[in-house]
């Protein structure tokens, strides 16, 4: 029996274990690539990666499997829980790994790859991306003596196969319903090396798991499509509304802050430049909507734009959004901006109705000093303000005259 330890000290010949559920993005490979680095300069007996995965992107794929094929250190690919997969990227890592093992009721498979960078892509274009997929996985076949001509096929024809299927075939190496189970079987096997081979010895050696820093899951976190395309929107409304209210600063300063981490994911994500312009469009048409009497057509073009945008943000299947959150978040982002432009224009023809120069003679407040210029809010509303001498914060004007946007004030006698 395995002997699992969260948090104590490394020795050399433990077993080291980390677990990857979701995606392969960047973050997922620096992680493995990392786990790699700490078992070989540690010396483990061996690094188990138990991997449950839809797929995800080939470039950090390439990334993972160049560390693994290395030989630096013994690593074993465990496909689980129940009702885990290994699909599209799952299938090119775990042949890269020395020993694949299944958990009972998973699958492997599917492993066409998809248009590089999320862009379309030409015939010949996909030709080339599925010839290479073909040829890196069918090296990593013949170095670890595994089946090449199914890896050929789920390359270019994605088919998958079951835990049991797997291991007639010779894909995967053995079938393991738990840890204890899995290390018993894993023992005296042998894996080919860097410096030649060795015989695995995982009789009571101890479990050091290695879960994901909180450092790590932040940025895996922000990787996933659902949260940068959440974040790019909030981003976005949040821009909007502090340059529609100058001076609100939290919508401007939040929507700062989503927009920053918005790019950042979407440098690590495959995104199409088209979706990003079918939303941006959308944003065109919700605006136009107060201005132009569409009788709601531009609102309906906005919703059907932003959803069909959303849907292509990202083309990697294992990457997309959820049309769960898809279609509430089109919503919310229509409502917001017919409201929020709405409401400005309302009162813009508020103010025209009264004149401007009904301002004058009213009271205000100082909230940006005034050397001379500065900011006084007047009846609720935020006005740029210039005084003739110097004016502090919080003190009491009187509105004298308007100048286009601005206000000339004075201050307001005892």
């Amino acid at each position: 029996m395995g002997l699992t330890v969260l948090f104590a000290e490394v020795r050399a010949g433990d077993i080291h274990w980390i677990q990857v559920d979701g995606p392969i993005t960047p973050v997922t490979a620096k992680y493995i690539i990392d786990a790699v680095d700490r078992a070989a300069k540690e010396d483990a007996e061996l690094l188990i990666i138990q991997m449950d995965t839809p797929g995800g992107l080939m470039q950090s794929t390439w990334s993972i499997n160049k560390a693994l094929l290395a030989d630096e250190v013994p690593v074993a690919v465990y496909i689980a829980p129940s009702g885990g997969r290994a699909a599209s990227a799952g299938v090119f890592i775990s042949y890269a790994a020395h020993i694949v093992a299944m958990a009972p009721s998973t699958n492997i498979g599917s492993a066409h790859p998809v248009s590089m960078g999320g862009q379309d892509t030409s015939k010949v274009m996909t030709e080339k991306v599925v010839n290479d997929a073909v040829a890196h996985i069918r090296g990593a076949a013949a170095k670890r003596g595994r089946n090449a001509d199914w890896a050929e096929k789920a390359v270019q024809q994605s088919v998958s196969i079951t835990e049991t299927e797997a291991l007639k075939l010779g894909v995967a190496d053995l079938i393991a319903a738990n840890t204890d189970d899995l290390l018993k079987q894993l023992n005296g096997r042998t894996v080919e090396l860097k410096e030649g081979k060795k015989s695995l010895d995982t009789r009571g050696k101890p479990i050091m798991r290695f879960p994901m820093s909180w450092r790590y899951r932040i940025l895996d976190k922000i990787s996933d499509p659902n949260i940068a395309y959440l974040l790019m929107l909030a981003g976005i409304m949040g821009i909007f509304f502090e340059l529609q209210n100058p001076g609100a600063i939290f919508p401007g300063a939040l929507g700062g802050i989503s927009l920053v981490l918005a790019f950042f994911a979407l440098q690590v994500l495959p995104i199409n430049a088209s979706g990003i312009l079918l939303i941006l469009l959308a944003i065109v048409f919700f605006i136009l909507e107060i201005n132009i009497a569409s009788y709601g057509l531009l609102t309906i073009g906005g919703i059907v734009s932003m959803t069909l945008g959303s849907l292509m943000l990202f083309r990697t299947p294992a990457l997309r959004v959820s049309l769960a959150i898809i279609i509430p978040a089109v919503l919310v982002t229509a409502a917001f901006f017919i409201f929020a432009i709405g409401m400005a224009l309302r009162a813009r023809m508020s103010k025209a109705t009264t004149g401007t120069q009904g301002i004058i003679g009213e009271k205000g407040e100082i909230i940006r000093a005034c050397r001379p210029e500065g900011q006084v809010a007047v009846h609720g509303e935020i006005w740029k303000a210039v005084s003739e001498k110097p004016l502090k914060k919080g003190e009491k004007v009187e509105v004298v005259a308007v100048e286009g946007m601005v206000l000339k004030v004075k201050r307001l006698k005892e």
